[in-house]
């Protein structure tokens, strides 16, 4: 081979060697960098996972940490940082949340009442710490049947039956109030209690009914004496009417002689002879003194 072609080959050689070695130093720079922006990833994710928490909209977190125990300041909604592994999170449901309460109890007359309450209620957030310490996170499972049923036996047994019908919102108020005063004691706010339902005994209803119907006849018996009153005043009263009439008349004919009763006579036949001229019946009234149309009431014959 010739000194020339030699010299070229090795020259083009170690120019190739020095692109090679380049871009092998360029591939290492830029697998360092992804194994670095992957790291940051993974260690993101990781705090992501592990270290927020969020808190929905509506809800309110209690930190328990194993060694201070429950923090005393509750999370607020949004996202906030928690040391996995030596803290929990739990979220309560900060919103008004309906709830029935159904009871049977007895009334001031020893009768059964099914009632029923609506309550609409929620934590005191400031005191949710204490909650989860004292009670747990499902208070008003725990607490409202208990307290409701109190509440309700108490006021119910201070009415009579009757009462619970006519008094309904009066011991409504009642019950609202004293519910709401028991609910303080386990640091829940009531935002609205209500009944919903008020049933008594069959034997109770049905004598209801027939108490009702009773009072009915005796009302519509009342009615009928006093409209056979009102009749027998009228009938005596028109008799009176009446005789008086008739002693007046009397007067006056003994008075006057009978001029009165003839002018009587003319005017009823004067209305009788109105009320056939409108008859369709008759299509012709004779005329004349012996016609008869006067029923024989002429001056003559008086």
């Amino acid at each position: 081979m010739p000194l020339r072609s030699m010299l070229l080959y090795g020259r083009n050689r170690n120019e190739y060697t020095v692109k090679v070695q380049t871009l092998d130093s360029k591939m290492e720079a830029l697998l360092g960098r992804v194994a670095r922006l992957g790291a940051g990833v993974a260690g993101a994710a990781f705090v992501g996972n592990n270290f927020l928490f969020n808190v929905e909209g509506g809800y309110r977190a209690v930190v328990f940490d194993r060694f201070n125990g429950v923090l005393p300041k509750p999370l607020e909604e949004g996202t906030s940082i928690v040391i996995p592994v030596l803290q929990s999170a739990y979220l309560f449901d900060v919103r008004a949340k309906p709830r029935v309460i159904n009871s049977v109890t007895g009334t001031k007359d020893l009768q059964h009442v099914n009632i029923s309450l609506r309550v609409l209620s929620r934590p005191v957030e400031q005191k949710l710490p204490e909650i989860f310490s004292k009670i747990g996170i499902d208070i008003d499972e725990r607490v409202l049947p208990g307290v409701g049923n109190e509440v309700l036996k108490a006021v119910v047994a201070q009415y009579n039956a009757e009462e619970l019908l006519s008094k309904r919102e009066q011991i409504s108020h009642q019950i609202r109030m004293n519910l709401i005063k028991r609910a303080s004691e386990f640091h829940l706010i009531l935002d609205d209690v209500s009944i919903t339902h008020l049933t008594f005994s069959k034997e109770f209803t049905k004598a209801i009914e027939q108490k009702q119907v009773a009072e009915q006849d005796a009302e519509r018996q009342m009615y009928l004496v006093q409209r056979a009153d009102q009749e027998r005043k009228a009938v005596v009263i028109r008799a009176e009417g009446e005789a008086e009439a008739a002693g007046k008349i009397s007067k006056a004919v003994a008075d006057y002689g009978s001029a009165l009763i003839e002018i009587r006579r003319i005017d009823a036949a004067r209305d009788i002879a109105d009320i056939l001229s409108k008859s369709r019946n008759i299509t012709y009234l004779p005329g004349g003194q012996n016609s008869g149309l006067l029923l024989g009431l002429t001056a003559g014959q008086a």
